[in-house]
């Protein structure tokens, strides 16, 4: 569990976190979503010691980390792509890992485990500096993943991946947490991010936002969440992210479609013949 109490940070007359509270509970995907700029990097910064509050407290199972980050086996974390781009440009994803694994003592078998979690056991041998955006992103997840923590914390990770990698990215985040870990995502709405976290937390200029100014903020109202299920499910969430729809598919192979109506999800799946058998919109509240 992750636990934040009245946590503020402040750099000189500039207050970035503002007495943020919320608990992330072991076995859910929490979604810490708000606009750049919101507070969302400094608040993980604070809770995972690498900056010191100016007030309140941020704990992972009880403890708070203020003399130096958790290792590898407590914590998972992917703060952002470019220290493993830029550090290992000229190393293969393999090769990466298998230096973090002799680094912090871990069994060298988690490379290949996580190299297949991760999606890139095809690409395995390719230098990362040839990797796109959504690659990188993958193999942060993948260091993140080496010392099989009980708790994981990843920063925007849905950058840059395409609708299969969204996919991908929902059904392992649910996975973990289905496993009893907890498991801490950040991003900025609107985004996918809505469609597959089962708690939100929205901030706005370091604050907590609730009610009315959430709803905005997370653009709920001009994105409605469908839940499809069709026998074509590859060819019809292609379809669907090119009208500009978020699409996660499901431990079940259904699909969860944020930012179509049920209505248009329909006329797409009847104009390309893509079958059907359940069309059922979100209802208010949930």
């Amino acid at each position: 569990m992750i636990e934040i109490r009245e946590l503020t940070k402040r750099h000189g007359r500039a207050t970035v976190v503002d007495r943020l509270s919320f608990t992330a509970e072991a076995g859910r995907v929490t979604g810490l979503l708000g606009p750049e700029g919101a507070g969302k990097s400094t608040t993980l910064r604070l809770l995972l010691g690498l900056s010191t509050p100016t007030d309140g407290s941020a704990s992972i199972a009880g403890r708070e980390f203020r003399d130096g980050p958790p290792g590898p086996r407590e914590v998972g974390v992917l703060l952002e792509t470019s220290g493993v781009y830029c550090r290992h440009a000229g190393n293969t994803a393999r090769e990466s890992l298998t230096g973090l694994v002799r680094r912090y003592g871990l069994p060298r078998g988690r490379v290949d485990q996580v190299l297949d979690e991760a999606g890139l056991a095809e690409v395995e041998d390719r230098r990362i500096g040839t990797f796109s955006l959504g690659m990188r992103q993958r193999l942060g997840v993948a260091c993140a993943l080496l010392g099989d923590p009980p708790v994981l914390v990843f920063d925007e990770p849905l950058n840059g991946l395409d609708h299969c990698g969204l996919a991908w990215a929902g059904n392992l985040f649910r996975r973990l947490a289905g496993e009893g870990r907890t498991v801490l995502v950040s991003g900025q709405p609107p985004i996918q991010l809505t469609g597959l976290a089962e708690d939100l937390v929205v901030v706005s200029d370091g604050r907590r936002v609730e009610g009315r100014r959430a709803t905005l903020l997370l653009g709920r109202e001009a994105r409605p969440r469908v839940l499809v299920r069709t026998p074509d499910v590859a060819v019809l969430t292609a379809l669907l992210a090119d009208e500009g729809a978020s699409v996660v598919l499901n431990d079940d192979q259904s699909l969860t479609v944020t930012g179509l109506t049920a209505q248009r999800i329909g006329d797409v799946a009847f104009l390309n013949v893509v079958p059907v058998h359940e069309l059922v919109p979100e209802k208010p509240g949930r």
